[in-house]
């Protein structure tokens, strides 16, 4: 201890200032790198807490409520559909594209959560159900609520509203009809672009 004393009194004044200050720059560099390795693990938290599932919902209209996803997308259900199992295919799936079970399923709104399930199509992929009924899209809705695919007969079987109960409706919606044009009723639509098709909206 006392030839550390012996050398602090021989060194010159402005290096006595310099040690001080270099120790708490290192005790400062040494605080913000831990900092920074710390940060990169609360950003994964808060990304996996960001990672959500298919919602659905319900949303009030003219025929009584009907499901809708999360962004108020009108999802339907097809006539010609079996329980638990998807006829809807190639051409029909490009015009009504089969909402995509991803992460937890959610219910809101007047939807059950006990009426949710999955199916796994012929490609892979799982298709959300409710109530059995596996569930769609339709590419001629275009905003949120829009029912222009209600009534259809597209691919030789109607396409309904799918009520809270799980059951089809068959009335017509009149407040999103009124807002928009009239449902397509050919067999063969022409393709849908990509964005249409299922991913551009959740």
């Amino acid at each position: 201890m006392n030839m550390i004393r012996s050398l602090l009194a021989r060194t010159p004044g402005p290096v006595k200032l310099i040690v001080p200050l270099a120790s708490a720059l290192l005790v400062a560099a040494c605080g913000s790198a831990a900092a920074s390795t710390s940060a990169p693990a609360s950003s994964a938290a808060a990304a996996g807490s960001s990672t959500t599932g298919t919602v659905i919902t319900t949303q009030a209209g003219s025929a009584g409520a009907f499901l809708t996803t999360a962004s108020g997308r009108t999802v339907y259900l097809w006539a010609k559909d079996g329980m638990n199992m998807s006829d809807c295919s190639g051409a029909c799936a490009s015009a009504w594209p089969p909402v995509p079970a991803t992460g937890t399923l959610t219910a809101a709104g007047s939807a059950k959560a006990s009426d949710l399930g999955t199916i796994t199509r012929s490609d892979g992929t799982k298709q959300v159900t409710y109530d059995g009924h596996p569930l769609y899209y339709f590419v001629g809705d275009s905003a949120a609520g829009q029912t222009n695919g209600q009534g259809s007969d597209n691919f030789g079987a109607k396409w309904w509203l799918v009520a809270p109960s799980g059951a089809q409706i068959t009335g017509t919606d009149t407040a999103a009809a009124a807002a928009a044009p009239a449902p397509a009723t050919s067999s063969a639509p022409s393709t849908p672009s990509s964005s249409n098709a299922g991913g551009g909206w959740s």
